[in-house]
Formats: structure tokens, sequence, C-alpha cells
């Protein structure tokens, strides 16, 4: 079985819900209100079967203009629109702001139904056929069936059954691979069964013992029990009418307009994005000025930032922020309804190009049009992020996609750097670029200060450029300026390439005559402390100390300092007359070395460091 959704549109009693009851046996009309009044005031739904597995599931919608928003409410996510035209009135102004939501919300295929043709001569309903297709002319009804119907009568309906048969063979069922995502429309509660939603499935699948995210609140529930067209069912797919039994909420904690999820899928958004566009015969509509969104099912208050301008004429489109003053929840390229505050009248609507999207200047534009791939769009976003990067759920959710689909597709792209994860982060190789730049230029800053010190410790460096920086840049960085022979790095330093310690004549005798002291004393090093008063300056003598260190020519062996050459013969030797494994005891370490138990227990504590033996007991057991 197929299901077609099929939301009916026009002025307020030109027939769509007795149309709707001619059509399926269904009164739409469930309020006691609405009975009273005989108009519709909410949403009301039914089905029908139409032949070859295909069921009709029609939203009626309220042709009133004060119950415009419950008309939009139930105009999202439909297949065609059926508009209903009275063949006695012809087009009227709901007629109008109708029509002109369905356009703006993008619906693909609809039908006109010329209702109570029974009370209307043929003149009269040529003259109202006519009408209808000046106002439907250039858009997606331009040449659509216009069927002329009594519900009273019967008269057309079969052949109305028969044309929306048609649309639905010709339509394609909609992709199930999205991501989940249920606006709700209703809200109530049954005996027995305790929550239960309403609303149109437009991406994804849901089956029976999920549990789910009710946002933009972030509650969870579990599906309790799912039913189309009132039977129970384990699971839908996207392009459904579906009745959802919630555990784990109250009808309280919900509302319309809020919208089911999978937990951590979708992110609610208080700036979106958008290609605006303002019917034309419209008011100009003013930067900042506030509005009513009608996204899916749900209604917020907003302000319009205009993207580089401060006005925008009738007819016209422009890129522009919507600033709401609550969150929601919008898919990247959902559609919305935009409406004036104050009077409430339908001015225009817009394409959401970033459902989250970041504050930004008048003057910046988003980041990707709607129409752009997702790795070009991926990208554009990674780009405006910067060095600090996206981490890869949010990017995924702000791009409307599975997270799997994402990876898989920036995993093929040159210019994504992918770091760390749970979760992963994301960073544009300009981001890349733009942190080894500011390292470099640290390393610079750092050897113009420390002209004797060979290179800058990897955590100072680190603090000063990539605090912030998703975790695994600095490395990627400096692998990057390493790779194009910009920087040197040691174990726990780095330093440009090109930088070399430049010592003045005085500075240059006392590294000769520290190094030459060095060697001389072997193994037993030399205490800088007790050379100073000997050596002249103690401050030239301190930074000459620092740098024979940080170049690695003396290293520290207790209190001393120890020529590296030395040491390096030292660990041969050890590890010539000891093998791996064996045991070497202090004495016969003294007789190696010739050296009291002063010198020769802190040699022993630096070869435990190098990891050429290790401490057991009062011995060491020699390493491989």
């Amino acid at each position: 079985m197929r299901s077609f959704i099929v939301g009916t549109a026009g002025h307020i009693d030109h027939g769509k819900s007795a149309l709707v009851l001619a059509l399926t046996g269904t009164d739409p009309d469930r309020l006691k209100e609405e009975k009273e009044r005989g108009i519709t005031i909410d949403l009301g739904f039914a089905h029908a079967g139409l032949g070859d597995g295909v069921v009709a599931s029609f939203i009626d919608v309220p042709g009133h203009e004060r119950f415009v928003r419950n008309m939009l409410a139930g105009a999202h996510g439909v297949d065609a629109v059926l508009l209903v035209v009275a063949a006695d009135e012809s087009v009227m102004p709901q007629t109008r702001e109708h029509f002109h939501i369905c356009r703006l919300l993008g619906i693909p295929r609809g039908l006109v139904a010329l209702t109570k043709c029974d009370l209307a001569d043929a003149d009269t309903q040529a003259l109202a056929e006519m009408e209808v297709r000046e106002l439907v002319a250039g858009s997606f009804l331009e040449g659509a069936p216009i069927l002329r119907v009594s519900s009273r009568t019967g008269q057309g309906l079969e052949g109305l059954r028969s044309a929306l048969l048609d649309l639905a063979r010709n339509s394609a069922e909609r992709p199930s691979d999205g991501l989940l995502r249920l606006p709700i429309d209703r809200v109530f509660t049954l005996r027995g069964f305790g929550t239960v939603v309403t609303g149109t499935l437009v991406a994804g699948r849901l089956a029976a013992g999920e549990e789910l995210a009710v946002l933009p609140a972030g509650r969870r529930a579990r599906v309790r029990g799912l039913q189309v067209h009132g039977h129970a069912v384990d699971s839908v797919r996207a392009g459904t009418r579906v009745a959802v039994n919630l555990a784990g909420v109250e009808v309280d904690d919900l509302a319309r307009g809020d919208v089911l999820a999978r937990p951590g899928t979708l992110l609610p958004g208080s700036i979106l994005d958008v290609e605006l566009t303002l019917l034309p015969g419209e008011k100009p509509l003013r930067d900042q000025a506030r509005v009513r969104v009608h996204l899916a099912s749900a209604e917020r208050l907003a302000r319009v930032r205009l993207q580089g301008a401060s006005r925008l004429a009738p007819g016209q489109s422009a890129r522009a922020q919507l600033r709401l003053e609550s969150p929601a929840v919008a898919g990247r390229g959902d559609r919305l309804i935009l409406r004036s505050y104050s009077p409430a009248t339908t001015i225009g609507g817009a394409v959401v190009l970033d459902p989250v999207s970041p504050r930004r200047r008048r003057d910046a534009a988003p980041a990707a049009a709607v129409g752009t791939d997702l790795a070009a769009a991926a990208g554009a976003m990674l780009e405006e992020a910067g060095p600090a990067g996206v981490d890869a759920p949010s990017l995924a959710a702000r791009l409307t996609v599975p997270l799997a689909s994402l990876l898989a597709t920036l995993e093929r792209s040159p210019g994504v750097v992918t770091l760390g994860r749970d979760p992963v982060r994301l960073l544009s190789s300009g981001g890349l670029a733009t942190l080894a730049e500011r390292a470099r230029s640290q390393l610079e800053r750092f050897h113009s200060e420390n002209p004797l010190k060979a290179a800058m410790p990897r955590e100072e460096l680190r603090g000063r450029v990539f605090a912030h920086a998703p975790e695994g840049a600095f490395e990627r960085a400096l692998e990057a300026l390493a790779a194009r022979g910009e920087v040197r790095t040691e174990t726990d330093a780095v330093a440009l390439a090109r930088h070399a310690v430049r010592l003045t004549p005085a500075e240059e005798a006392a590294r000769e005559s520290l190094l030459a002291l060095a060697r001389s004393a072997g193994l037993a090093g030399i205490e800088p402390g007790k050379l100073v008063p000997a050596r002249g300056d103690p401050r030239v003598f301190d930074r000459v100390i620092r740098l024979v260190l940080a170049e690695g020519r003396l290293r520290r062996v207790g209190e001393a300092v120890v020529d590296a050459v030395v040491l390096d013969d030292l660990k041969i030797e050890v590890r010539r007359r000891w093998p791996p494994g064996s045991r070497l005891d202090v004495t016969g370490f003294k007789e190696l070395t010739g050296l009291s138990r002063k010198f020769v227990i802190p040699l022993l504590e630096y070869l435990d460091r190098e990891r050429v033996t290790r401490r057991s007991g009062n011995d060491r057991l020699v390493l491989m």
C-alpha cells in the first residue's frame, strides 16, 4: 500500500470539507464548534483508497483568514494540493493566499476542483474556470486538470478520483534514507493508550519501539505503537501520515510544531540562513522587520536580517537571516512561509540554507546555497568555521544528512581534515593552514625575543596558538609545516628550520669553554653552579648552558651536565657488556665507569630514563 498525501486549499465556504467527505465518507470537521458554525477551524483528516494500492490521505485545512496559521500547519509535507474553488463565487481572497502559500512551499503538483457546480450555470462555471486559469498561469498548476464537481449530487467525483490516482502514479515515492523527522500537527490522549501525536513523516523511517527526541525541548520518548489509517503497523516510511503512541511523555509536554527525531541527529536553531522571496504587490520588507515564520507545523516570531541591503522590494529575492525569538527545528532545503506581524497576512516565503547558522554581519553571505552538492556545502561551512572547525554530528545536522553519509562523502574530499574521534572534528584545509601560519608567526616572535634559545617548547606553542583548536590540529599543523621544510620538530620543542642561534664573542667563548670542560670531565660531568664565579658574567654563562642543553650537546645527569657523545658511548658499552635480560649491579657499573657512588647513581637513573635499564630491587635489568 502506498500513501499519497493531498492537502486542500481554498477560500472559506467553497466546499473543501464537503468534498473530502464526499470522496472519503469521513467528515474532516471534528470539532464541536466546526459543526455548529459550519466552517473548518483546525486541520481535519480523512483517507480513501484510489485504486492500484494507493491510499490518499487528505488534510483538510481551514479557509477563513483568521485560521490561515492552522492551514499552514497542515500544508507542509503534502504530495499534492487540491485547490478548491466554488463555481458560484470563483476566485476569492483566501483562494489567492492559499495558492501563493502552495507556490512558496514548493508543492510540486496538484488539481483544481470547481465545486458547487449544481449551483452555477454553464456560463458561470466557464467564467470561474477562466479566472482560475489566470490565477495559476506560470505556476505548478498551469495546465493541471480543472474538474467540475458537486459534492451534493456526486457530479464529477469519479473523474476527480481518477485524476488523483493519475497524480499519485506520476509522483515518485519519497526516499527513506534521510534523517528521521516528523513535525507534530496534533497532540491528544486516548484512554488505554495515553499520549498520541500525529504528523507526516517527512524523511527517514520510523519503527515501533524506537527511542526518539522531542525537539526543541529535547525530551526523550519511546514509540509504543504506530497507526496508519486506523490500522496498527510495525514501521512507516517517509511520506506517510502516521499516529504515534508515545511513552515517557505527557500531553502537556508536547505541542503542535514540536518535531520527533532520533536523538543527536537534529539541532534546534534560533538563527536560520535563508533565501527569502517577497510576494509581488506587498510592501517593501525592511531590515529588522518583525515577522511570523511558519516552518512545517511550527510558528515562530522572528526578526529579518537582510544580507547586504536595508530593504527588499516586492517580487524580489535576497539572502537573509531569520533570528527566531524561540528555537525551532528545520532542515536544509526546507521551505517556510513569512507573514507580517500585524495584521497577519502572507508576505513571502523562504528556503532554508542553514538551519543552525552562526550570527553573521549584514555584509556576510550564507556559506552555501541549497543547490550546492554535499561535499561543496560542507566545505563552505567548514571554511566559514575557520580554525575552530565543527564537530561532525553538528555539521551533519546543519546539512540535514546522516552522519555516516557525511563522513563517507568527506573522506574523498581533499579540502577537509578529519581530527579526533567521539566526536570526530572536521576542519577545512584553509582552517588548518591558518593554524599553521599562526604557529609559524609565534615561532618567529619567540626566536626574535629569545635569540639564544634553539627552540620553543612544544607545550608553550600549543598554549599560545592551539588552546581552542580541535584536538589533533596542533600535530597536523606542525606536520604540514615540517613537510614544507619550514620547521624542525623535536620531542618537546619546535623551531623554524632557518633559525640558528647567533652568539656574541663572549657567549661563543663561554660555550666553547663549557663544551671543552664537559668533554674533559667525561662521565663525571660538570656542575654549572660551581663554574659560574670563575667564568665571568653569570647571566652570559646561564644563557649558554641553556643553549647547549637545548641543542642536545650536553645533557643533565643529576646536578651535573654531561657531554652527549660520552653518554651515548656509555649506552652502547652497557648493552655490549650486559646482554638484554641480564642484571647490572652498582658494583659492576662502578667498575665500568671508574667513578664513585656519588656519580654512578645519577648515571644509572639516567639510563633508566633512557630505557636502557629498569630498576629491579638494588640492581638494574638491562632492556632490549
